[in-house]
């Protein structure tokens, strides 16, 4: 189930990309990499948009 009408994430995967986006800060200030981070947000991303569009 969405989280709300216009947002395809349910509340599991908004939980997760927000906890990641917060990973990504810290990395990012430290000034290590955030490109497996992003990755993981972007599979996230693309598997709630597929879900959605499969409905």
């Amino acid at each position: 189930m969405a989280l709300t009408n216009k947002d395809p994430h349910n509340a599991r995967e908004m939980a997760a990309v927000l906890l990641l986006g917060a990973r990504i800060a810290r990395r990012e200030a430290r000034g290590k990499s955030t490109k497996r981070l992003e990755n993981r947000v972007d599979r996230i991303r693309e598997k709630a948009e597929e879900r959605e569009n499969g409905k």
